[in-house]
């Protein structure tokens, strides 16, 4: 067999159950969904963080984010810096990677050094300028760099020096979608690696007039909610999915998708090409723009429950992949390094640690004890934006201890029993927890952990006060703001609805 073709395709902030593979009645996404049901689905796929560099970072790099040094997405306050933010948190952040360092060895320049064609498109946010995709082995750049939004939003024109806006009104997705096929067309005589890293589903959240009314309706139909949000500890968090303007979203990403599997399969490539789509960390159900529910599960992006961190995970490869297989093994952002590679017959360079585990051998429906068998790690010291603390995780099986670095309390869940998250169990299984934090303890020293330390002008009442305001002042906000997307009447910015011809 020659060496295969490899399509990556990484949304960004779309949930685990953000999709119809997923479980999602409301959103629709049929061409992703394909991917899912022609190869298999990973029921319990995880980022390597709850925020987008450093689990992209991993992807790239196949260690865990204290290895590689980029722990928050890059810009994110550290230090005294934090104060700013305005939080009245009891730490302050550890220090932040500034990129990806220059001694890393990607999987993509593997690949480009072993022949393969390489293209990027999309969101990078890995470094800036002398650290953008073309300095770490990709051939084609389209559209990576320092941002990690889409600056000038979803319709052109757009601010983004490494992709030339389109006309006005034209969609992001759809271009990058385009710029991708075009790349798969005139490369298919030898073997490529296509990036395509959507900027979509990152806030702002912007849709087309006609995508909007299609899922208003929808919502209206399902019937209204009269409540979309809880509190939990410290920010609102979702709990209903029918954002007309999020799922108009992931509709026209669904689209872009479309369009680039369709070009595999009109040049004859289908077989030959493993495509993968996944996503960088969970969906945003509180912070940024409130759009999703990640339920059951807890929280979403930025945060340490398995709402921030499990991701949907597709791998389709007819060669090789039974369609319509699922694998139930926990598998992370760190597995696709070596697993790309063994499937090109090329081997991690021995200058390159990597934390990740091919998963040939899952793929192929075949029970793994290297897999099954080993804990996987989280290392957070920072608050996310979305209401995440500094915290740590340890999984092992069904078992998932979270260590809070505020005050060094644990919690304990078994996932099998309580998927949720809402019941710890630390106090009837004592022994479990206790092994678990020795083992969590002995991977911060393998990997030279950093740590947030306690902020000395910390006080507890202005806190307390900020945590009042942002329940009862700020979540009242949000229900009325959300309720009125669900209003025919309801108007956006004036720059989201250009072309209706060039969005589709």
């Amino acid at each position: 067999m020659s060496q295969p073709n490899i399509l990556y395709i990484l949304a960004d902030d779309l949930g685990w159950c953000d999709l119809g593979a997923g479980g999602s009645d409301f959103y629709e996404s049929p061409n992703i969904d394909r991917i899912a049901a022609e190869g298999m689905l990973f029921s319990q796929a995880y980022a390597t963080c709850q925020v987008c560099s450093p689990s992209r970072a991993s992807i790239m790099t196949g260690k865990y984010p204290p290895r590689h040094g980029v722990t928050d997405w890059i810009g994110a306050a550290t230090g005294e810096a934090w104060r700013k933010n305005g939080r009245q948190s009891k730490m302050l952040p550890a220090e932040n990677g500034e990129g990806l360092r220059a001694d890393e060895t990607i999987f993509p320049q593997v690949l480009k050094a072993a022949g393969y064609r390489t293209f990027f498109a999309g969101k990078w946010h890995l470094g800036s300028e002398g650290s953008y995709p073309e300095d770490f082995g990709f051939d084609i750049n389209k559209g990576g760099w320092d941002a990690g939004g889409p600056k000038g939003g979803y319709f052109a024109p757009w601010e983004n020096p490494k992709l030339e806006s389109g006309p006005d009104g034209e969609s992001l997705p759809m271009r990058l979608g385009r710029e991708t096929a075009e790349f798969i067309a005139a490369n298919s005589d030898e073997p490529f690696l296509a990036y395509l890293s959507f900027y979509s589903v990152h806030g702002p959240i912007q849709t087309s007039k006609d995508r909007w009314e299609k899922f208003r309706q929808k919502a209206v139909a399902k019937g209204l909610a009269d409540k979309r949000f809880i509190f939990d500890r410290n920010l609102p968090v979702r709990q209903v999915q029918d954002c007309p303007i999020y799922a108009g979203m992931i509709e026209a990403m669904d689209d872009a998708v479309g369009l680039v599997l369709d070009a595999l399969d009109a040049n004859g490539l289908r077989e030959n090409t493993i495509v993968c789509f996944t996503s960088d960390n969970g969906g945003v159900s509180a912070g940024d723009s409130y759009s999703s529910s990640m339920l059951p599960l807890r929280g979403g992006k930025g945060r340490q429950w398995e709402g921030g961190i499990r991701e949907p995970l597709y791998i389709r490869y007819p060669n090789d992949i039974e369609a319509g297989s699922v694998c139930d093994v926990p598998v992370s952002g760190i597995d696709f390094y070596p697993t790309f590679l063994d499937y090109a017959g090329l081997p991690v360079p021995e200058t390159q640690y990597v934390d990740g585990i091919s998963l040939v051998p899952a793929l192929h429906g075949q029970e793994d004890a290297a897999l099954s068998e080993r804990d996987l790690f989280w290392h957070y010291p920072h608050y996310g934006n979305q209401g995440g603390d500094p915290s740590s995780i340890i999984r092992r099986g069904p078992w998932k201890l979270i260590h809070y670095h505020e005050d060094g309390h644990d919690e304990l869940y078994n996932l099998d029993l309580d998927e949720g998250e809402q019941k710890d169990v630390q106090n009837s299984h004592p022994d479990k927890a206790s092994a678990l934090r020795q083992r969590l303890n002995a991977w911060f020293l393998e990997v030279n952990a950093k740590f947030p330390v306690t902020d000395p002008e910390y006080d507890a009442e202005k806190e307390a006060a900020y945590l009042a305001r942002v329940e009862h002042k700020m979540m009242p906000r949000l229900e009325a703001e959300h309720a009125e997307y669900l209003d025919p009447n309801w108007q956006p910015d004036a720059d989201w609805w250009g072309s209706q011809v060039i969005n589709d």
